[in-house]
C-alpha cells in the first residue's frame, strides 16, 4: 500500500489515544493488554487473509471453515488454561447469580448460550468479511467499530463523555473516512 494510505492511518491511531487520555481507570496492565489484543487481532487477520489466498491446504476450506478450525483449537487451547487459572470458580459464581433470584439456571444457561452463538456469528461474519477485504481495511473497520460502540453506549447509557472523547472520537471517524477515501483512490 502506498505511504498516504498508512498515513490515513496516524488520525484514528491519534483519535483514540485523545479519546482515551482521560479515561478514570487506565492502568498500564489495561493498556498493555489491549495492545496484545490489538496486536493479535491483527496477526490473526494477517494470517487468516494470507491461508485464505494462495495455495490450496485443505478441501473446502474457505472462510467460514476456516473460522470453524480456528474456533476448535482455540477451545482446546483454551479451556486446559482456563482451568488452571480460574479453576472451577465458575460453578460457585454461576449458583451465585442465580441465588441472587434475578436468573433461574435456565435462563442463566439460556442467555449464555445465546451470548456465545452471537458472538460465534459475529466473527464468523467478520472472517467472510475479511475474505472479501485487505487486511489493514478490516483492521480499520474494528478500530471505527469500537467507537461507534463506545458512542452508541453513550448515547443508550446517557454517560458524558469528557471534550477530550469527543474530539478523539471525531478524530478517528473523520481518520477512517481519508483511510476509506485514500484505499478508493489506490484501486483506481
Amino acid at each position: 500500500l502506498p505511504a498516504k494510505v498508512y498515513a490515513t492511518l496516524l488520525p484514528i491511531i491519534g483519535g483514540v489515544a485523545i479519546a482515551s487520555m482521560k479515561e478514570l481507570s487506565f492502568t498500564m496492565l489495561a493498556l498493555g493488554s489491549a495492545m496484545l489484543s490489538n496486536v493479535s487481532s491483527s496477526l490473526r487477520g494477517v494470517l487468516s487473509k494470507k491461508t485464505m489466498s494462495g495455495k490450496q491446504i485443505g478441501e473446502n476450506l474457505d472462510a467460514q471453515n476456516l473460522y470453524a478450525v480456528l474456533t476448535a483449537m482455540s477451545t482446546v487451547l483454551l479451556i486446559p488454561m482456563c482451568l488452571a487459572v480460574e479453576g472451577t470458580g465458575f460453578f460457585p459464581a454461576f449458583k451465585a447469580a442465580v441465588d441472587t433470584g434475578d436468573f433461574t439456571t435456565k435462563s442463566l444457561s439460556i442467555l449464555m448460550a445465546l451470548s456465545g452463538a452471537t458472538y460465534y456469528l459475529y466473527n464468523e461474519v467478520a472472517f467472510l468479511a475479511l475474505g472479501k477485504v485487505n487486511p489493514v481495511t478490516h483492521a480499520v473497520g474494528n478500530t471505527i467499530k469500537r467507537v461507534v460502540i463506545i458512542v452508541a453506549s453513550v448515547i443508550a447509557f446517557k454517560t458524558p463523555m469528557s471534550t477530550g472523547s469527543i474530539i478523539g472520537s471525531t478524530i478517528a471517524i473523520l481518520g477512517t473516512l481519508l483511510y476509506s477515501l485514500a484505499m478508493n483512490s489506490v484501486k483506481k
